[in-house]
């Protein structure tokens, strides 16, 4: 577990973000902790319109349509990693903070990441695995969290994406980051019923206790076993004749 940081701002919008509104929200938050380090990290927790982002290197052959006609908003920003795509229902969590409190090491960074995505799994008795030189999280050979972040004199941006009940439909348009003999999940897949509803408060859990943050907005005490006990019995009610 991580020592105690202290404090972070929590930044949790309802309803689908564009997503230039979250990106910058994300640089004014990098700004501010560019500005005083010693500052309260910034937690996003939030859901995107549709849209498709690249990394800073990422190959545009991995896009299955014309960048210059998408079917939804194309981005290239300052993260690592391929093309990914986010939509309603898919859990994006954007941590800002100053990563000299944290190791300052981005493999790291990701390590913590794909753990975080880990303990949410493991509060929802799903086998969540890692994929050796592959960063992000799989369960049963499915890829459901999708990592790539960035940094400017430490200070983070971007983070992760964890489909929980999404249309995976948009994803059939690239080759997800670049990995073309995996698939994508999500979570509903293997507990009917689930919706980011019940996922957030576990996520906000799983990175307040893996990097030591106390959130200021609001206070982060989900009762985990009750969440996961509900989506036990929507199971049980959705496979009952």
């Amino acid at each position: 577990m991580a020592r105690s940081t202290g404090d972070a701002i929590l930044l949790e919008p309802q309803g689908p973000v564009p997503f230039e509104t979250a990106w910058q929200q994300q640089r004014q938050q990098q700004q501010r902790l560019l500005d005083d380090p010693q500052g309260p990290a910034a937690v996003l927790l939030l859901e995107h319109q549709p849209c498709y982002t690249l990394g800073r290197g990422a190959d545009t052959a991995f896009l299955r349509f014309d960048p210059e006609r998408p079917p939804h908003p194309l981005f290239r920003i300052d993260r690592g990693g391929e093309v990914t795509y986010h939509c309603p229902g898919q859990l994006v969590l954007y941590p800002v903070m100053n990563l000299q409190r944290h190791g300052a090491d981005l493999h790291t960074y990701l390590r913590l990441l794909e753990q975080v995505v880990l303990d949410v799994l493991t509060a929802l008795a799903l086998p969540g695995e890692r994929s050796t030189g592959q960063t992000g999280v799989w369960l049963q050979g499915r890829k459901v969290a999708a990592i790539g972040v960035g940094a400017r004199r430490w200070i983070s941006l971007h983070g992760l994406a964890l489909n929980v009940d999404c249309d995976l439909a948009g994803f059939a348009a690239i080759v997800p980051c670049g990995i073309s003999d995996r698939p994508v999940g999500r979570l509903v897949d293997w507990i009917p019923g689930l919706t980011t509803a019940h996922v957030r408060p576990l996520l906000l859990a799983a990175v307040a206790t893996r990097f030591g943050l106390r959130f200021r907005e609001r206070p982060v005490a989900p009762i985990a076993e009750d969440i996961a006990e509900g989506a036990a019995e929507e199971t049980a009610e959705a496979a009952a004749p």
